[in-house]
């Protein structure tokens, strides 16, 4: 017969193999959670920062789309700039420029007030054009006049393109369904004509006709590079 000191012995050996299988079972379970929780948080990292796989090829495309954009531009300014530099000196580029820019007047004047739309198409593509066309007499062709000693048809001119900014201003605070608007184009354009025709037929073949060949290229070369960047 089993003594009393045996039974203890023999229920703590059975209660400490108990307890240890309870332990084994608590701290797979732990393990498990542990194994768990670790892969759903980064599971969470790998969804909040998945961008982060893709920002290579995405920020490649960006910026190949960029680089297309820009030489997309660039060639419509060289394929602009290159027409208007075909009809020869810069003289000549000038007096293209002003019958494009008149033509545009025409097609304004053959609007009604119904086609307000198409009115503010052409009041923009007009700025656009003698903005430019301002800009290379300004900044090459104005200066060279002066340095001719053709300061006061240089002064006049330039004068000039302040008024001719003042009426692109009216024009647009009137907006095109105005009761006036063409009456207001109809004298922009007898500005635009006058202006035209004193460079055309007095102070440019006046002071075209005191270049040297060299000179004369150097001034077409400026009035195209100025072009270029303003079309």
């Amino acid at each position: 017969m089993a003594t009393r000191t045996q039974n203890r012995q023999s229920n703590s050996t059975t209660s400490n193999r108990g307890s240890s299988r309870s332990r084994q079972s608590e701290n797979r379970s732990n393990r498990q959670s542990r194994s768990s929780s670790g892969e759903s948080r980064s599971s969470e990292s790998r969804s909040a920062f998945s961008w982060g796989e893709n920002a290579g090829p995405l920020l490649g495309a960006a910026l190949a789309g960029v680089a297309i954009g820009f030489a997309a531009n660039y060639g419509r300014k060289a394929i602009m700039q290159g027409m208007e530099a075909a009809a020869g000196d810069w003289d000549e580029i000038l007096a293209a420029e002003h019958d494009m820019a008149l033509a545009i007047f025409d097609k304004m004047l053959a609007t009604d007030e119904t086609q307000t739309f198409k009115r503010k198409m052409l009041l923009m593509k007009l700025t656009h054009a003698l903005d430019k066309h301002a800009h290379e007499e300004e900044m090459v062709v104005y200066p060279a006049l002066r340095e001719a000693n053709q300061t006061t048809d240089a002064d006049q001119l330039e004068g000039e393109h302040g008024y001719i900014k003042t009426y692109i201003y009216e024009l647009n605070e009137m907006g095109p369904a105005g009761s006036n608007w063409l009456e207001k184009v109809r004298e922009f354009r007898a500005l635009v004509s006058r202006h035209a025709h004193m460079e055309e037929e007095e102070a440019f073949p006046t002071f075209k006709q005191a270049l040297t060949e060299e000179q004369n290229a150097r001034i077409t070369s400026l009035v195209n590079r100025d072009g270029f960047w303003m079309a």
